[in-house]
């Protein structure tokens, strides 16, 4: 069993992602809208991994991923955006995180190949 903290500041996205990754086994343990909060929520729930946006409001995903790998030992770490990986460069392999997964092509599949992949 997999628990999973999403960290995304679009409630309907939250909500899908939710919804997408219990429907595959996947226990999803918090929300968070920004950085801050989900870095306060990643240490006290301590999740397997972390769905992390991008863009969120107030510091780009790529920061919480490397404060996160700070923390000892960090949780896994999948980035996602509405954006395509190519518009973010070598920051996708430079930020510590297990992988990246564009918004619309997550799925619990996804995931698991990413962590296999590892």
């Amino acid at each position: 069993m997999t628990t999973i903290l999403i960290v995304d500041d679009h409630a309907g996205f939250r909500v899908q992602a939710r919804a997408l990754l219990e429907a595959d086994g996947f226990v999803v343990i918090g929300e968070a809208v920004d950085g801050a909060t989900g870095l306060t929520a990643a240490r006290a729930l301590k999740p397997d991994l972390v769905l992390l946006d991008i863009g969120l409001p107030d510091v780009e995903g790529f920061d919480v991923a490397r404060a996160l790998a700070v923390d000892g030992p960090p949780p896994f770490v999948v980035l996602t955006s509405s954006r395509e990986a190519s518009a973010f460069g070598p920051r996708l392999t430079t930020s510590g995180a297990l992988g990246f997964i564009p918004k619309d092509e997550l799925s619990g599949a996804a995931i698991r190949a990413l962590a296999q992949a590892s």
